[in-house]
């Protein structure tokens, strides 16, 4: 180009020629672009289906070939696992509650029929291990962390929650507004969950929170007046208050997400599984099409107007 610039002297014949070549050059180029793009796209369509065909019964990493194996806690509780009308009921094949009718939209997803899903029940600690499982996934509420993360893999979040707190009506506590105001409770939580975490790092109460291993005992310890409150998720929360399993009780609050970082619950998998991919693209698939906004409308949201605790 400088070449052409220096000697204007040249006739227009170079000149036109040059333009000739610059054009033939350019048709060239939109030519190899156009391939490129082809080729790209053409790429893109195999890889995709390439891993739709991954993802089908068939060529699924599952503990038994043609059947999805789920675990979930023993028992499951509501709203997570409930009868139609959200009462007590530990039957997930029913499909009725948020995570048992949520593990049949994922089967259903990933090409099982219900007859090809069968359930395993586990405690929620004793599976946050290291090493194989005899179940293809578990869900029973469990928190996406980096502790547990280093020995477990985890799904993308299927659903996201926060903290709350529940105490008995009139309680000194069921007006709080901080969690300075609970400096004083005497709390409890089920153990391994993140609401002891939640109640040692961002409450800290004076004295420990009382610890127990499910969240029914929780429930027993509070009717027992073991502790003055409890702190579960939200949905929890909502069950625990409205199903007079704690008598008198009321949610005195929810945690604001600035206190604590939401918690995002996954399906638990054995380290390694290359079945979370899979369940990967049912979940966020059943995001995108509004499954799982219909499946917390029906089960998991029951009321508004909870008082905010903040930090």
């Amino acid at each position: 180009m400088s070449t052409r610039r220096t000697r204007w002297g040249r006739i227009l014949v170079i000149g036109i020629a040059l333009t000739m070549l610059a054009a033939a050059c350019a048709d060239d180029a939109a030519t190899t672009t156009t391939a490129a793009e082809t080729t790209t796209t053409t790429t893109e369509a195999t890889t995709s289906t390439t891993e739709l065909a991954a993802c089908t019964v068939d060529n699924l990493n599952l503990v038994t070939p043609g059947t999805l194996t789920i675990a979930t806690g023993d028992p499951a509780y509501p709203p997570w696992v409930t009868d139609a009308d959200g009462g007590f009921n530990d039957d997930p094949t029913a499909k009725s509650g948020f995570e048992a009718g949520l593990a049949y939209e994922i089967a259903a997803y990933l090409g099982f029929s219900d007859d090809q899903v069968v359930w395993e029940r586990t405690g929620f600690d004793e599976v946050i291990v290291a090493g194989p499982k005899d179940w293809d996934f578990n869900l029973q509420q469990y928190s996406i962390t980096t502790t547990r993360d280093e020995v477990v893999d985890f799904s993308v979040p299927y659903y996201v929650t926060t903290q709350a707190l529940v105490v008995l009506e009139g309680s000194s506590y069921a007006e709080a507004t901080t969690v300075d105001d609970l400096k004083g409770a005497k709390l409890g939580a089920a153990i391994g969950t993140t609401s002891v975490e939640f109640v040692e790092n961002v409450i800290q109460p004076d004295s420990p929170p009382n610890v127990y291993d499910e969240n029914f005992d929780v429930v027993s310890a509070m009717n027992a007046g073991q502790i003055e409150g409890l702190v579960v998720d939200l949905p929890t929360a909502y069950y625990i208050t409205g199903s007079g399993d704690v008598p008198g009780s009321v949610i005195a609050g929810s945690f604001e997400a600035a206190a604590a970082a939401p918690d995002d619950y996954g399906l638990l998998f054995a380290d390694g599984n290359p079945l979370v991919e899979c369940v990967n693209q049912a979940i966020n698939a059943l995001w995108a099409d509004g499954t799982i906004d219909g499946l917390i409308a029906q089960w998991l949201q029951q009321g508004g107007g909870i008082n905010v605790i903040t930090g």
